[in-house]
């Protein structure tokens, strides 16, 4: 063909043979017509690709179709339906693209209540570098229920604490869910006792629906609680704090996704329904600062802090951020010391989040992991004698029982789950919710795109999805021979690091032990870790730069 092409013109490029076997065939399809009186409908889709191939060649976007009219747009069709290529007929079920198929089929099924167990055997390589279980005991326990509970508030000036499943809903705003989403969420919270995030675009009317418990998450953009100006508003705080359905408040600091990078919803994107929920006017830019307004230094914060648990009448107050320069969060602990402010609870957030679309360079690479933002937290609370007074939520890709149980083994109280519970409303990880056009309506404003998931059976997944998910845990913390999850230690989880050597987690990671960095810094004892030893000095409770 090309030969036959090169002598027929040499100077013709043999990749537009396409384009010209289309000139061809609409030529032969006209004569056809002409003759026979058939062949007309077909002649004019080649005559299409004809005038296809013309335009490829002029338009300027693409230098692949100028190179290549016609069949060039065949590369664009491939790359557009790849991801589904890949996940539906390459990838592994356990290769984790961020999750793999076996994770997502666990949730799908707890959420439907279909069986999950898995037959013949682990499919994991037991003796790969990393892979982790956790010891069982000969004389196991039997646990009445699987409603594990922790209480959240119980000391300070907290008058209202709360009682808190180990499980809930993570951070997700209206607007980044559906509307259909946040009531089938908040109805399955109700239902199973469990907590629902409503994230930083504040309190729709659809949070409000079903009565599920709220934990209201308060950004920069003080969405809710804000003034004309965009500053936070006392009136408008309280207003929506004293409301019985919110239980809690979480300050945002920064999350996992995206830590320290603001936000801005388009105007178009500014609903009515948007703009009422977040306090903000209808299709303007919505925008979330990188940081806050109402502080500026650590003390200040504690202080803003007890200001919002005075405000809501004694709720729990905390606040939610993922770990970056560690001298911060020294600077937030020396401020608990030197003012006896503390927040109930905090909230880790791994940089493995991903709810929020962001910059790959901040998807991939700004924020510590959960595992080391999550030690670091309980550690310095424990070395400070805080941990008692301060409970720690943990969040980043926990979506099933053991997931919770490692948790809890580096130092977390209960955890907190946003893909999971966006696979049981039925999301299928095709990763367009930045685009407005999810197929299964989780992540999406268009009305008819929501319209496909049906609030009534969805509401029953996330349920299910949840209690499923305890029914789990409650079998492994019996298998342990143990109660609560809570008393899951760093020595119930072993890991594998080479072919020949296995350890358990408090062997190799490091735990502090109460009062011991206290001690360092009193010059009682010596630094417990080589990150107090240098960023410990750093630290001051009046700024979050670091000591020049």
């Amino acid at each position: 063909m090309h030969a036959w092409l090169n002598h027929l013109d040499p100077h013709f490029p043999v990749r537009y043979w396409a384009w010209l076997l289309a000139a061809v065939l609409t030529l032969v399809l006209a004569l056809l017509q002409v003759f026979t009186g058939s062949g007309g409908l077909l002649a004019l889709g080649g005559l299409l690709l004809v005038g296809l191939g013309w335009r490829d060649t002029r338009q300027t976007r693409h230098s692949v179709l100028r190179n290549y009219p016609v069949i060039g747009h065949l590369r664009f069709l491939l790359e557009f339906i790849r991801p589904e290529i890949r996940q539906y007929f390459i990838e592994s079920d356990n290769e984790a693209a961020p999750f793999s198929r076996q994770q997502r089929s666990l949730v799908y099924q707890r959420a439907k209540g279909e069986a999950d167990k898995r037959p013949f055997g682990t499919q994991l390589d037991v003796h790969a570098l990393g892979y982790e279980w956790i010891n069982h005991s000969i004389a196991p326990t039997e646990v009445a229920s699987h409603d594990f509970r922790i209480t959240i508030g119980a000391a300070g000036s907290c008058t209202q604490p709360y009682s808190a499943s180990v499980f809930n809903i993570s951070a997700m705003s209206f607007g980044a869910l559906s509307a259909n989403a946040i009531l089938a969420l908040n109805g399955g919270a109700k239902r199973g006792g469990f907590a629902h995030d409503t994230g930083e675009g504040s309190i729709s009317q659809h949070h409000r629906v079903n009565g599920g418990d709220l934990i209201w998450e308060i950004g920069s953009g003080y969405f809710g609680c804000r003034d004309e100006a965009g500053r936070f508003s006392e009136e408008r705080f309280t207003a929506n704090a004293l409301d019985a359905q919110v239980k809690m408040i979480e300050l945002k600091l920064s999350q996992g996704a995206k830590p320290g990078h603001g936000g801005v919803l388009p105007g178009p994107k500014v609903t009515a329904e948007i703009a009422a929920a977040r306090g903000v006017p209808a299709g303007v830019d919505c925008v979330s600062p990188a940081s806050h307004s109402a502080f500026a230094t650590p003390v200040e914060m504690l202080r803003f802090i007890e200001r919002l648990r005075r405000l809501s009448g004694g709720k729990p107050v905390g606040f939610k951020f993922c770990i970056g320069h560690p001298w911060e969060w020294f600077a937030i602990c020396k401020a608990m010391l030197e003012t006896g402010l503390v927040p109930d609870f905090i909230v880790v957030d791994g940089a493995e989040g991903g709810t929020g679309a962001a910059p790959l360079e901040f998807t991939d690479h700004v924020g510590a992991p959960l595992q080391e933002g999550l030690l670091l937290v309980h550690n310095t609370l424990v070395g400070l004698n805080l941990r008692q007074r301060v409970r720690i939520g943990a969040a980043g890709k926990v979506v099933s029982a053991f997931d919770i149980a490692r948790c809890m083994a580096l130092g977390a109280d209960w955890c907190n789950s946003a893909r999971g519970f966006m696979f049981a409303l039925g999301c299928i990880q095709a990763q367009a919710c930045h685009t407005g056009a999810c197929p299964s309506g989780v992540t999406t404003q268009d009305p008819l795109r929501q319209q496909a998931l049906v609030v009534p059976t969805k509401t029953e997944r996330v349920w299910r999805f949840h209690q499923n998910t305890l029914m789990a845990l409650k079998e492994l913390v019996q298998a342990a021979g143990l109660t609560h999850p809570g008393q899951i230690t760093a020595s119930h989880i072993v890991r594998r690091v080479s072919q020949g050597d296995v350890r358990l987690l408090a062997n190799q990671l490091p735990f502090l032990k109460p009062g011991a960095l206290l001690a360092a810094t009193e010059g009682r004892a010596d630094w417990p870790h080589n990150v107090y030893r240098q960023y410990w000095p750093l630290a001051q409770s009046s700024s979050f730069q670091p000591v020049a």
